[in-house]
């Protein structure tokens, strides 16, 4: 039956290239069947070529399913294949337990699925022919090249070129009007926020609060980390892959359809924001939280006339090459999006940036409260669900800006009896405790070198990997991401992969973004802390740099080693979840990871250390064996060589090397600080999920 439905499907397929492509994804499949494993596939036509894909669904059944308006009938198969499935839950698998849902065909009852086991096939990519399989889900991945041609930058800060007679801003009004959304946008229910810093997680804190309150909510945020669909979430959920293509080629082509010479596609931002708008309607949600790209007054949200209240997170500098070189001036910026009768709240600000905010507020006759930090005592001994301590200024944010959207919706009363303003209602409570937001304040273990899941090397326990993983990049950002790093990393509990703790029954409380703590102490580890770093090139990294190590000095915590490493992802690219990651990279040029470690030695060594850019013409893909155990006494700078910090040319091969070295020495401890860059954030986690 199996080569029946392949010989039907050559037969119809209009392009015999790509139906060998994926003929070979077929053979794949038995070749797993035949080793005892098969996950369950869809072949599904692409709408705009009406090309099948393989499609993960459920274990046991491999559907191959025809759709399209080319094929004058619908075929629909289904082979048992063996029906034993084993994998073991990682990072991910817990991060799709919680952001997927399956939902089976309506003849099956339309039940939700649990996705403990289901979501975790398409994970690992360890074969050549895994990674063929897997990238032949043409309607993604296909998906993602077209998002990708509507980047208009080569890189952050260059010119957008973008042709027509119209503003943004009016193209983004005509952009709605050509989806049919001109009508719903202000039935939206809208909570708008704007800052530099802490945006997105007062994003994450609204969400989760209205949702523990009982409201149907939709999120928009920015950047993703490892899939594009984690910027719309709908009722805490990321948006599933078959309800995105569906909105996506939706948006895509009406939008085409109505191009003009002076009406081009929208750039990439543009476009997602419209279809998030699309998403959120069609979703019916009674509340959509919108995260401001960049500014505020020219953003592309700020087609929003009438949100419900607005916010304003602390500012600081970042992006001043469209923002401009002053706080006031970002502050003005920042400030658009208030408008006139919607309550606005914001954070304690320097002077010169409050009193923008103010004066923008007094133009427009509105109110404008600063909230202060959250009182630990309202928490009721409830952790915050994001680590720092300037998560409690982005909590308090949110908690006031949930309360006058409930408020101004005429659903207080009907929620709370009673308004105490020195204590928090459950609901809120609930929501500040499990908000997450990944890549911000993040603790990962990394459970392939933990000792926990019974990782041996010659009979010995491997010792311990965690990666502190934070996306911050401007000076702000760097202290407070220095503040919690040297916090977290005094604390002498050993922390556990929730995988190990499901097989070991190990601990009742979660925390720490999925992460369990445990009381037990080890002795005689040897800790080394390293700084796992890189910055786009507009940024200023003798700015960032020493304030990230002044932060941590100060609090008693110093770095072992730094290592620079160029990210993998690429500004004009947008890769999926389930794009293959090439282990062995082709050459970058590493000038600015060696201007870098230039500026870091100079911090290490003071006013001595030579002026001269720092360069090797063949740079390790991954640091020397040696490199971990060096001390400072071994630098060189003079004959170029550092006993403190590296340049690499690989990322993987860098992460490899971190697993290797923890798994020869199990008395190893190493905690790594990723940050400096989102994109590096996002990059690290897609490997070690691999």
């Amino acid at each position: 039956m199996l080569q029946a439905a392949t010989n039907e499907v050559s037969r119809c397929h209009p392009n015999p290239r790509t139906h060998a492509l994926e003929q070979r994804a077929v053979d794949v499949r038995k070749k797993k069947k035949k080793n005892g494993f098969c996950s369950t596939s869809t072949m599904h036509f692409f709408p705009d070529t009406s090309r099948p894909y393989v499609k993960q669904e459920l274990p046991g059944v491999l559907l191959f399913r025809l759709k399209g308006q080319l094929f004058p009938y619908n075929l629909n198969w289904k082979v048992p294949c063996f029906p034993f499935f084993n994998c073991n839950l990682d990072l991910f698998g817990v991060r799709r337990l919680h952001s997927q849902e399956i939902v089976r065909q309506k003849d099956s009852s339309s039940r939700k699925m649990s996705t403990w086991a289901v979501k975790t096939m398409d994970m690992d990519v360890t074969t050549e022919e895994d990674s063929v399989a897997l990238r032949l889900s043409p309607a993604y991945e296909t998906a993602m090249e077209a998002l990708s041609s509507l980047i208009t930058r080569q890189k952050r800060g260059g010119a957008s070129k973008i042709g027509g007679k119209y503003k943004k801003l009016d193209r983004m009004l005509m952009y709605i009007k050509i989806l049919g959304l001109e009508g719903h946008l202000g039935g939206l229910k809208i909570i708008h926020v704007a800052g530099t810093k802490g945006k997105g997680s007062t994003c994450a804190f609204c969400e989760a609060i209205l949702r523990e309150c009982g409201f149907r909510t939709g999120l928009f945020t920015s950047p993703h980390l490892i899939d594009v669909r984690e910027r719309f979430r709908v009722n805490g959920l990321d948006i599933t892959e078959d309800k995105f293509l569906l909105h996506f080629w939706d948006c895509w082509h009406r939008l085409k359809e109505n191009l003009t010479e002076d009406l081009p596609m929208p750039p990439l931002f543009q476009f997602l924001t419209v279809m998030a708008f699309k998403i959120f309607v069609e979703e019916k949600v009674d509340v959509a939280i919108i995260e401001v790209g960049l500014g505020g007054k020219k953003d592309s949200t700020n087609v929003i006339k009438e949100p419900v209240v607005c916010g304003i997170a602390s500012l600081g500098m970042d992006h001043m090459e469209a923002l401009g070189d002053t706080l006031a001036e970002i502050a003005s910026h920042k400030a658009g999006i208030f408008k006139p009768q919607v309550p606005s709240f914001t954070v304690p600000q320097r002077s010169e940036a409050m009193d923008v905010l103010r004066e923008r507020a007094n133009e427009l006759m509105i109110p404008l409260e600063v909230v202060a930090p959250i009182d630990c005592k309202w928490l009721d001994g409830i952790k915050l669900s994001l680590s720092g301590d300037h998560q409690y200024s982005n909590a308090a944010l949110a908690a006031s800006l949930c309360k006058s959207w409930i408020r101004s919706t005429g659903n207080w009363e009907k929620l709370f009896q009673h308004d105490d303003k020195d204590s928090l209602p459950e609901p809120f409570i609930r929501g500040l405790s499990t908000a997450r937001l990944f890549g911000r304040a993040q603790i990962v273990h990394d459970s392939s070198s933990n000792s926990s899941t019974v990782s041996m090397v010659n009979g010995a326990a491997s010792g311990d990997l965690t990666f502190y993983l934070d996306g911050a990049h401007s000076p702000e950002s760097l202290e407070a991401c220095g503040r919690w790093f040297a916090t977290v990393v005094k604390d002498d509990k050993n922390l556990l992969s929730l995988d190990s703790c499901l097989k070991t029954g190990i601990g009742e409380e979660v925390s720490e973004n999925g992460f369990v703590y445990t009381g037990s102490k080890e002795s005689n580890k040897i800790s080394k802390r390293i700084l796992l770093f890189n910055c786009m090139d507009v940024r200023d990294p003798q700015i960032l740099l020493p304030q990230l190590v002044n932060t941590c000095a100060t609090l008693g915590t110093h770095f072992s080693k730094a290592i620079f490493v160029p990210s993998i992802s690429t500004y004009n690219k947008v890769t999926s979840g389930a794009s293959a990651v090439p282990f062995h990279l082709p050459a970058k040029d590493l000038t600015w990871q060696f201007n870098l470690q230039r500026i870091w030695e100079n911090i290490l060594h003071g006013k001595g250390f030579p002026e001269k850019p720092l360069k090797k013409e063949n740079p390790a893909c991954f640091p020397p064996n040696n490199f971990l155990y060096e001390d400072i006494s071994h630098c060189k700078p003079a004959d170029g060589s550092f006993a403190c910090s590296t340049v690499v040319s690989s990322l993987p091969q860098t992460i490899k090397w971190l697993r290797d070295c923890v798994k020869e020495n199990p008395r190893l401890r190493i905690q790594v600080l990723v940050t400096g860059s989102i994109h590096l954030v996002g990059d690290v986690l897609k490997l070690i999920n691999r």
